[in-house]
């Protein structure tokens, strides 16, 4: 049925939901004319009175089918305009979940009705038609009820495997992280529903083939009652240890998957079998190692470049292809670092500096920039690359301002900052050669950035930026004083340069003074 499931649909398109209305014809047919064998197995009828039994029912059947396409016109006419319309891609989702939801909608929409229209008039034409006991259209009822059900159940999963396809195609429309929704029956509930069915119907076909002809309509009834109590003591308990060989590695699955979702990696699910669901454990312990593996490496790369930087080095490749982006670049220094490093013992200096980074590093990821290098005890921030930021000057700004306000509230005057920030187009990608790589961006506005801190030595200023990067902002950052148009190396004219307001600087002590780090 699934390969002509998918067939039809193909063929024809929405004209398909009529193909599976013949089918639930024909189906509800057959099922009719297999109640009136089981029927006959219990009490000797005439061929003329099969054919008025098989014509009262039917009838019945047809009326209660009518009932039911109309109760789920509602349910499945959104799927077909759906289809018509050339399956838009803004109302996949809720043909997914209408699609989903419709096995059991399509069920539940019955109700008891069916059981009453479909059963109610066959019991009572054919006890008086066959001039039965009046007990007799009891039993009949029993008996349609049973046959009436097992309908239901066939046609839901019926219903699922058609409506396959119209998932498929719904799922493919949709973002390739949709998780799905919860929408239909428990695979535990379909075990537990399904299974007693088949024991009854088998049990009352074995009883009514197995007693020579000489059943009566008395026991049919004894027949249906006794395999409704043994299906739902006897062998309940096989239906539910079935179950829970099925739905208990499932529900381990499903738990291990929500932990996988909150970020858990760890997690591992026990292979309790040898059959396909252990093949299905082990195959998800061995993705969860993979992806494991693949997250401590993403968080060690990410250590040593942009967290953003890695996630596109994971996803793209190692060799991101260079490409001009207009940015703001940032440059922080520490003044007078040297002689101390001279002075101090190279774990001394190391520690110094990781305390510095410590602290600054944050606080341009904060504002959505990132370190692009180290450059002696100096950081190199850029913002606008990878991740494009129309406002990359206002967060360059904003992200100094805070550097020097934070590096001056955690060292007082004991530690000198010198930070210039310029703007313009520069070109960002993978540079290097010999297997060895790095991201990092490349133009005339970094040389400028490295220049203007320097030039904060001579005007005394922490944060200096260019007239490109003032032109730029488009939010208040406080009072900026120009100090006019200065010289700097490798530039012909003078830079415009501008002095950002910081915090209130105390008189500086030579670093060597500086307190040990924790």
């Amino acid at each position: 049925m699934p390969f002509a499931s998918e067939w039809l649909y193909r063929r024809l398109g929405w004209h398909y939901f009529w193909a599976y209305a013949v089918f639930e014809v024909t189906s509800a047919f057959l099922i009719t004319l297999g109640t009136l064998d089981i029927f006959v197995l219990y009490i000797d009828v005439s061929v003329d009175q099969f054919w008025r039994a098989f014509a009262i029912s039917e009838v019945a059947v047809m009326i209660g089918l009518v009932w039911i396409f109309r109760r789920a016109k509602g349910l499945v006419w959104p799927l077909v305009e759906w289809l018509r319309a050339g399956k838009p891609r803004d109302g996949a989702r809720d043909a997914w979940q209408r699609a989903a939801r419709i096995p059991r909608d399509f069920v539940v929409a019955y109700g008891w009705q069916p059981f009453v229209i479909i059963g109610l008039p066959i019991s009572v034409l054919i006890t008086a038609d066959f001039g039965l006991p009046w007990y007799s259209a009891v039993i009949l009822f029993a008996v349609t009820c049973v046959a009436t059900l097992y309908a239901a159940v066939l046609h839901f999963f019926a219903s699922e495997l058609a409506l396959r396809p119209i998932l498929r195609d719904a799922a493919g429309l949709l973002p390739s992280d949709f998780a799905g929704m919860q929408v239909g029956v428990p695979l535990r509930w379909k075990l537990l529903g399904a299974l007693p069915l088949i024991n009854v119907i088998t049990g009352v076909v074995v009883s009514g083939l197995s007693s020579g002809g000489d059943s009566t309509l008395t026991d049919l009834g004894i027949d249906v009652l006794i395999a409704l109590v043994v299906a739902f003591t006897i062998s309940f308990e096989l239906t539910l240890l079935l179950s829970q060989s099925i739905s208990g590695p499932l529900n381990d699955l499903l738990a291990a998957t929500d932990r996988v979702k909150r970020g858990d990696l760890s997690v591992r699910v026990p292979v309790l079998s040898g059959d396909e669901m252990g093949d299905l454990a082990g195959s998800f312990n061995e993705m969860l190692s993979g992806l494991e593996e693949r997250d401590k490496l993403q968080r060690a790369f990410g250590s040593y470049v942009d967290p953003d930087v890695a996630r596109r080095v994971i996803t793209e490749g190692e060799m991101l292809e260079g490409e001009e982006v207009e940015v703001s670049v940032l440059f922080i220094d520490i003044r007078d670092f040297t002689p101390f490093a001279e002075q101090a013992s190279a774990a001394e200096a190391v520690a110094r500096l990781n305390e510095f980074f410590d602290l600054v590093v944050p606080i341009l990821m904060k504002h959505g920039g990132h370190a692009n290098k180290f450059v002696g005890d100096g950081v190199l921030g850029v913002f606008g690359a990878p991740e494009r930021l129309p406002d990359h000057a206002d967060r360059a700004l904003a992200a100094a301002s805070e550097s020097a306000d934070a590096v001056e509230e955690r060292f007082g005057g004991q530690l000198q900052l010198g930070i210039g920030i310029n703007s313009g187009p520069v070109v960002v990608g993978s540079i290097g050669g010999g297997g060895r790589l790095e991201f990092t961006v490349i133009g005339d506005p970094v040389n400028v950035a490295a220049r203007v801190e320097r030039a904060t030595r001579e005007t005394g200023d922490v944060v200096l930026l260019t007239e490109a990067t003032r032109c730029l902002l488009t939010r208040e950052h406080g009072e900026l004083e120009p100090r006019g148009e200065i010289p700097l190396k490798g530039k012909s004219d003078g830079v415009a340069l501008w002095s950002a307001k910081t915090l209130p600087s105390v008189v500086p002590r030579p670093l060597a003074a500086l307190p040990d780090p924790a």
